[in-house]
């Protein structure tokens, strides 16, 4: 849906040109012939959403500082350019401090005028990418700044929103990426405690001698090294909420402490000798099977109920596809203005291959993807060619290569050749041979143009889910590597970022030399035919 603009102008003839000239921008067009009816249709009881208002600055009935006025008392921060006929630099002056983002003098070229619309409207459109960041840092961001449009983001919304009105201890799951402090940090700014600290601490950061400093804090003297007293997280965050990020990285030492803090509301810094009542709400995340820990013995199981009272799991990004061109422009518009750069929105086409790709690093891969490509853009727009990782990853109607095609019936308890979604044509299967190619035959049949569109996965566990050997997996890669090359050893220990000795070695010591037929020069040797005769 275009944009759209109130044109207000007592002069009918100027308002119409004004309106055309609107119109041809691309923009939809509202009109008022004065200052009341403007405000009428701005703050009235049936009041229309406007992104941009050109007002006239002088006007029979309420004139175009009045409306600014009016405006900027009722809390509207709509951007506002100022036309009028008399251009002197007083008249300027004032309209700017009354808040207009811009000023023209009648009669406005249409490249003026373009010009000025547009950077008002890119000034709107970055306020309100902005002030979410500015919320974040200030402590008052809140479950309403959380990018969600997603179905599969919706309970989430409501459980954090339940949550937010207690003080109940919250655990958020969810894999590396998601945004698990992004919606901590909504939670804290949603509930009665936002005027209070929100201090986070990153539980697989600290050194474990630390661990106990770090939380609780010590006194002047307690160990080598402390030159001077120092207040811990949990006395930090009183009254407020403690985040700790990545709970289930303590160690078992920092846990039992943890567990005491929680149990009794009260730390004990390290040397002092009376302990400190603290009044904090825990919310804690991890991206580990906190359960799965547990019945390792990994994790304290009185701990962990501690915790868990209220879990909140994040879905990954590939299951909120409709979050993606959402937060794709979020990020576009606040790196740019970062940046210093102006760019136009992203098209159509890119947002569609954003919105297919996988994202297994979640939202902060494609924060990084959109960063990269900011830098990268040579001009005002950003394309594919910007997204290198787009262009790379096959598009999701091509079927995708298991690497079980690699392995090799004969290594031992390894599975036979299987395909998990390949044409019934694929050159890799040998249908009379039990689904098992030499690999100097699939070298043979291969296309590299047709490999450089898939994706092979690496299969990390065997048929009885336990990890497979790195032996395995080595000589998996360097036959995939070999076939994917044609058998230009060279360019496989290049790629491979190997010596070729070194990888000839690998070779032998994997028993790969006389399956792949590789020979002292660096290229694979081609099938042997037998004489006929």
């Amino acid at each position: 849906m275009s944009q759209v603009v109130l044109v207000v102008d007592d002069d009918p003839v100027q308002r119409r040109l004004v309106e055309a000239m609107v119109q041809r921008f691309g923009y939809q067009v509202l009109t008022a012939d004065g200052g009341d009816a403007a405000l009428a249709l701005l703050l009235g009881d049936q009041a229309v959403t406007v992104d941009c208002v050109v007002l006239d600055l002088v006007m029979p009935d309420l004139d175009g500082l009045g409306v600014l006025a009016r405006m900027r008392q009722a809390g509207l921060d709509t951007p506002v350019i100022v036309q009028t006929a008399h251009g002197g630099i007083d008249n300027v002056v004032s309209a700017m401090r009354a808040g207009a983002i811009d000023f023209v003098v009648k009669p406005a070229g249409p490249e003026r005028m373009e010009v000025s619309l547009r950077n008002a409207l890119a000034t709107k459109a970055l306020t309100g990418e902005l002030q979410p960041v500015k919320r974040s840092r200030d402590g008052t961001l809140t479950l309403a700044d959380v990018i969600a449009r997603s179905p599969a983001m919706q309970p989430v919304l409501r459980a954090a929103e339940k949550t937010a009105a207690s003080t109940i201890p919250v655990l958020i799951e969810g894999e590396s990426g998601v945004g698990k402090e992004l919606m901590a940090r909504a939670i804290h700014g949603s509930g009665a405690r936002r005027a209070k600290p929100f201090v986070a601490v990153n539980c697989g950061a600290m050194p474990e001698n630390l661990i106990e400093s770090i939380l609780f804090g010590h006194e002047k003297g307690a160990f080598t090294g402390a030159t001077e007293k120092h207040t811990g997280k949990f006395i930090e965050a009183d009254g407020g909420t403690l985040f700790l990020d990545e709970v289930g990285e303590l160690p078992p030492a920092a846990q039992v402490k943890l567990l005491r803090a929680l149990q009794e509301s009260e730390v004990e810094p390290v040397g002092a000798r009376k302990s400190v009542k603290v009044d904090v709400r825990i919310i804690s995340a991890t991206n580990r099977d906190l359960i799965a820990d547990v019945k390792a013995g990994r994790f304290r199981e009185d701990l962990f109920y501690r915790l868990h009272v209220f879990p909140i799991t994040i879905p990954p990004l590939r299951r909120r596809p409709d979050d993606i061109a959402e937060l794709a422009r979020h990020f576009v518009t606040r790196i740019a203005a970062e940046q210093g750069k102006r760019l136009r929105p992203l098209d159509s086409t890119t947002l569609s291959r954003l919105a297919a790709f996988g994202w297994p690093g979640n939202v902060r891969q494609l924060e990084n993807a959109i960063f990269r490509a900011v830098v990268m853009a040579d001009g005002d727009a950003i394309g594919l060619a910007e997204f290198p990782l787009l262009t790379q990853q096959a598009p999701s109607s091509t079927p995708a290569y298991s690497s079980t095609l690699w392995r090799d019936p004969q290594d031992g308890d390894d599975e036979p050749i299987t395909l998990d979604a390949a044409p019934a044509t694929s050159p890799f299967i040998d249908p009379d041979a039990a689904g098992y190619v030499s690999i100097t035959e699939r070298m043979s049949r291969i296309d590299p143009a047709s490999l450089t569109m898939t994706r092979p996965q690496m299969a990390l566990t065997d048929s009885h889910n336990d990890v497979r050997p790195l032996e395995d997996i080595e000589r998996e890669v360097i036959r995939f590597a070999i076939a994917h090359y044609n058998g230009q050893m060279s360019e496989v220990a290049r790629r491979l970022k190997i010596g070729r000795s070194t990888l000839y070695r690998k070779l032998d010591g994997l028993g790969l030399n006389e399956a792949n037929g590789a020979s002292a020069d660096g290229e694979a040797k081609a099938p042997e035919t037998q004489d006929a005769g």
